[in-house]
């Protein structure tokens, strides 16, 4: 029997399943290296039946949380070195929403790193479509209301993936949609202040006259630029919530 385990009462029983799960090995309640019991005993144990928590296993297993040996059972990993990008979102569902600092560390680190090389890549391989969608998109954001918080987040992501988009590397956009929960995250909390809309659209102004004017120097350092300032301004909103 393993503790922290009670009884599924929900529709979606697959989907508790997995978050039990990952609840417990993410806490460390379970070891890594740990077998799991057989999943008769877990369906037993969770009231559900055999197939939902096979189903719920097989997903934790995609994001590297377990591993799934024939006639040997269900291994838990050590997720640092086995999990898979579609762990982010878990990660965060967690710590309800609360970004640990290793994380936001490591998040910030890596979206300064391709987005950089993204805004210099657009300039430099953009086509007459994407600057057409470009400056729609710089209308929308005109139109917007600073005080719409979920337009201001959907416009500024549409916005960086157009430009992941622009690169002509077909994994850098679908990088940025494996980021897109923690990334809409973040930028919600940033968009809670309505000072900030301004300055941010100034920045997509500039770096869509940079991608125009296929100036890759340029539209890096007004990214970099960018970043930084949310950066800053993002570790000042989360440091009031602590």
């Amino acid at each position: 029997m393993l503790d922290g385990l009670k009884p599924v009462k929900t529709d979606s029983l697959k989907d508790v399943c997995v978050s039990r799960f990952e609840e417990l090995i993410l806490s460390g309640a379970i070891r890594v290296g740990e077998k799991l019991p057989p999943e008769r005993d877990l369906a037993q144990q969770l009231r559900v039946s055999r197939p939902v928590v096979h189903d719920a296993l097989v997903d934790i297993a995609a994001k590297g949380l377990v591993s799934m040996i024939p006639r040997q059972g269900t291994v838990v990993n050590d997720y640092r070195r086995e999990g898979s990008l579609a762990l982010l979102n878990s990660l965060l569902n967690y710590n309800e929403g609360r970004l640990d600092p290793k994380l936001l560390d490591g998040l910030l680190n890596m979206r300064m790193l391709v987005e950089t090389e993204n805004a210099k890549l657009a300039a430099k391989n953009r086509s007459g479509a994407h600057l057409e969608q470009l400056r729609q998109l710089r209308r929308q954001e005109a139109e917007a209301s600073a005080n719409d918080v979920d337009t201001l987040v959907a416009l500024d992501f549409e916005f960086h993936l157009l430009l992941a988009m622009a690169t002509d590397n077909l994994l850098y956009p679908l990088l940025l949609n494996s980021f897109k929960p923690l990334y809409t995250n973040l930028t919600r909390q940033f968009f809670r202040n309505p000072e900030v809309v301004t300055s941010v659209f100034e920045y997509h102004r500039q770096l869509a006259a940079a991608i125009e004017a296929r100036d890759g120097q340029q539209a890096e350092a007004v990214m970099r630029e960018m970043l930084a300032n949310g950066e800053d301004r993002l570790r000042q909103i989360i440091a009031k919530q602590t």
